[in-house]
């Protein structure tokens, strides 16, 4: 049977973590990881915007959709990171994303909340 992938990534972003903490001799509480986490995730979102050619005062380039991975992928470490120090597993992070698909398509057909019907 083929390992779960989202497992198998949790697995290896805290073996990385672990290492990383152990031979840099970081040491924070639980809010100044999420800080420091939030604010990597969000410098590499504008390194994302930087490559889908968001200056519309310039002339647009082809993106690159090798370097458009590779920031994808960056903000997945970090949060998948921010995941397991906030005890949130694979599993769960599953199962909450799975619960919240059904209440977003919910609010969009008008089932649950007012004022997002796409009806």
């Amino acid at each position: 049977m083929a390992e779960d992938r989202l497992a198998r990534i949790f697995a290896l972003q805290k073996k990385f973590d672990d290492e990383l903490a152990a031979k840099r001799g970081l040491d924070y509480d639980l809010s100044t990881w999420m800080q420091k986490e939030t604010l990597a995730i969000i410098s590499e979102l504008g390194e994302m915007l930087d490559e889908v050619q968001f200056k519309w005062w310039k002339d647009p380039e082809p993106i690159d959709t090798v370097k458009l991975r590779e920031e994808l992928v960056d903000v997945l470490h970090f949060f998948v990171s921010m995941c397991i120090k906030a005890g949130v597993g694979p599993e769960d992070l599953y199962q909450a994303y799975v619960n919240k698909n059904q209440e977003n398509f919910r609010r969009q057909r008008g089932q649950s909340r007012a004022g997002y019907s796409w009806d």
